[in-house]
């Protein structure tokens, strides 16, 4: 049987994962540059757990400024199958509250800035991303959370903005229209990404204000934000620490991991074969 090994993300006020046994740091380059930080490789329980601090050690690196190509691809590189995305989020609705956990199912995207795929140059691939998460990975996720503790939705919209700063007034009240769950600023690149890698990913946004729209509230501050994160963060280490044993050893039966079976719509012989080498560790084996 083939060793599960579950990548994690963190976001804000998630710089590292509790628990670890046997740590190995790495520091990888990829042809796309330098992931976010170093990886953290170690062992919970019977599952490898590859960790990455999205913004860096120190909180050095703002959401646009991200490389998520990188950070994506060096999680495919250390055999990571399963991705979870840790990510602070505001809410848009009046029944989700701080401190709450949503596991999001769908995206709507409004950055302007950032790469959203591993191809080009030569080689043109389109994926499907109307399921931009895995469906059995975000089912584990959520019950994960209920057996921690934790109050958890399944499911919900996640508008990603560019940010770095948060929005308006009139944004807010804009997006409150569009009937979204929660908003936040990394998930969309990364699910992109993931999908694009054959990677299963799920995301676990953790509610830390109201956004702007919610008369009832202050606007969202940086301060307050980080005092919500502080309090959850060792709550959701112990969902993820839940989710390991609940997937280590289980065949993926989903679609995630041949996303790329009929995708590629290049002429072999036409591919550059330097995008080639670059992609290998992607698409060799439908090359």
């Amino acid at each position: 049987m083939a060793e599960t090994v579950i990548g994690v993300i963190g976001g804000s006020g998630f710089y590292s994962m509790s628990g670890l046994e046997e740590v190995e740091q790495v520091e990888l380059d990829t042809p796309f540059g330098a992931p976010s930080d170093p990886f953290y490789c170690g062992r919970l329980g019977a599952a490898r757990i590859v960790f990455l601090s999205r913004h860096g050690r120190g909180h050095r690196v703002l959401p646009g400024e991200i490389n998520f190509r990188a950070n994506i691809y060096g999680m495919k590189k250390l055999g990571v199958e399963h991705l979870i995305s840790v990510s602070s989020a505001g809410s848009m609705r009046p029944d989700l509250h701080p401190g709450d956990f949503v596991v999001p199912d769908q995206f709507i995207d409004r950055t302007f800035k950032r790469p959203q795929t591993f191809f080009g140059n030569g080689i043109v691939a389109h994926v499907s991303l109307a399921d931009p998460v895995c469906p059995g990975l975000s089912a584990a996720l959520t019950r994960a959370g209920q057996e921690a503790g934790a109050r958890i939705r399944n499911g919900g919209v996640y508008l990603c903005i560019e940010g770095p700063q948060f929005s308006t007034r009139a944004e807010s009240n804009l997006y409150l229209s569009w009937n979204v769950d929660v908003i936040s600023m990394t998930a969309m690149q990364e699910a992109r990404l993931a999908r694009e890698a054959e990677l299963c990913y799920a995301v676990m946004a953790l509610v830390t204000d109201y956004d702007c729209w919610h008369e009832g509230h202050r606007e969202v501050d940086i301060g307050s934000v980080l005092r919500v994160l502080n309090q959850n963060v060792a709550l959701a280490q112990s969902v993820v620490a839940k989710l390991a044993p609940a997937i280590a050893g289980r065949a993926r039966d989903c679609a995630c991991p041949h996303a790329l079976k009929d995708a590629i719509i290049t002429d072999r012989a036409m591919i550059p074969p330097a995008i080639a080498a670059d992609l290998k560790l992607l698409i060799g084996k439908y090359l």
